[in-house]
């Protein structure tokens, strides 16, 4: 008895902590979006920008209005090709939402849209659109959502990261069955769990598609499944090509930072380290904390130096004041830090740090010798731009790319921060 009340207990405090959270949450996002998000559009504007975004999904197909893909699991992977337009007066790190008359011209729009039936044609799909790209800038990123994620807003906000940061890789989103609801935790992370295994297929296609370098970047819940996925191919005996990884950056992982050692001891020290993103005030990882039975996410935790021992560069932003009230979107400011940042990671190679621990404006950036050990040059030069006129911050031109080819030097941390930039602002908004 003394057990069924005391679970009643944490499951009505648990509702309790949820209602406070969902304020600030929600009133901090812009509104959803509604049916008309996925109708094609067949007007024409001047000036828009084309993206074709490439989809891999264990969500169940769902043709109703609005919907394409829905929040429930399926057993197979689902595959689709969505042309989106982008129109000329985009703002940076901003999604323009259609509305219930979608104008290209101010809007973003879904051109096509199609499903494919089979992994040959999603493979034929990347293949032609790698093979639009020159020579040695055949690329993709894979990006991977976090909870309370509807299709749609997982397809618009990878549209936005495309567009801004103006890089040649192919982009694939992996969505995975989040009901996009905020009391679906549970279910959320239970659908992570249930999808590492098409992660795990999805990242061996597009691995296996001739692309020269390919990034894996991740948000939030996004993170579990993917480092589970990266796992079971480092046990596999079929490992992914050394020399195709570009950069794996986990933004705000929601993962229970014991888990993680472990799923990090099975790789040993990972010969291009995971980029991690922390910061100890997070609130929306100190929900995921609550109803994990208080055990820290990693997102939030407070031992850098036990993760860059791991293995790991830890970016950790726990001293800068955030956009937003549940300061979870802290990376948004790390472009306007990129010149200066690479300056620093430049002097303290040159001075031959063992550590290799910068501190730019608040950010504790650690383990950077994991990047750039000594002796194997200078770290690269920066080209992201700073925030001007009150825009969003600029992005490097290379951002969510990853190294150009085999015995390049690896992409610098401040290209590496541009695409957690770019990835946190468009899954936390």
């Amino acid at each position: 008895m003394l057990r069924n009340a005391n679970g009643r207990v944490r499951r009505a405090t648990t509702w309790l902590f949820l209602a406070v959270l969902a304020g600030p949450v929600l009133a901090g996002c812009a509104s959803r979006p509604g049916p008309d998000a996925l109708a094609a559009v067949q007007d024409e504007a001047p000036d828009t920008t084309k993206h074709v975004i490439l989809v891999a999904s264990s969500r169940a197909r769902d043709e109703r209005p609005g919907v394409f893909f829905s929040g429930e699991r399926t057993s197979a992977l689902n595959f689709a090709r969505v042309e989106m337009t982008v129109p000329p007066t985009h703002k940076a790190g901003m999604v323009e939402w259609p509305k219930a008359q979608p104008n290209p011209a101010t809007d973003m729009v879904v051109r096509e849209a199609v499903y494919r039936d089979t992994k040959q044609e999603f493979t034929h799909d990347l293949k032609a659109e790698l093979a639009r790209r020159p020579a040695g800038k055949r690329q993709a990123v894979i990006f991977v959502h976090g909870y309370n994620t509807l299709y749609s807003e997982a397809l618009y906000r990878l549209t936005q990261l495309a567009e801004d940061s103006k890089s040649p890789a192919v982009p694939v989103l992996f969505t995975w069955a989040s009901r996009g609801n905020l009391s679906d935790y549970v279910y959320d992370n239970n659908s992570a769990t249930a999808a590492r295994d098409r992660l795990e297929d999805t990242i061996r296609l597009v691995f296996d598609s001739g692309a020269d370098q390919v990034t894996i970047l991740a948000h939030s819940m996004g993170n579990w499944v993917t480092v589970e996925a990266l796992r079971q191919i480092q046990i596999s005996g079929k490992r992914l090509p050394s020399s195709k990884i570009g950069n794996i950056i986990l933004a705000a992982p929601d993962i229970d930072v014991d888990v993680f050692k472990t799923q990090l001891k099975r790789f040993g020290k990972p010969e291009k380290p995971f980029l991690i993103v922390v910061s100890r005030d997070d609130k929306a990882l100190a929900f995921s904390d609550f109803i994990a039975g208080d055990k820290p996410r990693l997102g939030a935790y407070t031992n850098d130096k036990e993760l860059v021992e791991l293995g790991a560069v830890v970016v950790d932003m726990s001293d800068v004041k955030s956009p937003d009230e549940m300061n979870h979107s802290k990376f948004a400011q790390l472009a306007e830090l990129a010149p200066e940042l690479n300056g620093m990671i430049a002097h303290a190679r040159g001075k031959g740090t063992a550590n290799a621990a910068v501190e730019v404006a608040g950010v504790h950036f650690f383990g950077l010798d994991r990047l750039f050990p000594i002796g194997r040059g200078s770290a690269p030069t920066a080209v992201a731009s700073s925030r001007r006129d009150g825009a969003a911050p600029g992005t490097a031109e290379a951002a969510a790319s990853g190294p150009a080819g085999e015995g390049a030097e690896p992409a610098g941390t401040a290209d590496a921060a541009t695409q957690l930039v770019r990835a946190d602002a468009a899954a936390a908004q």
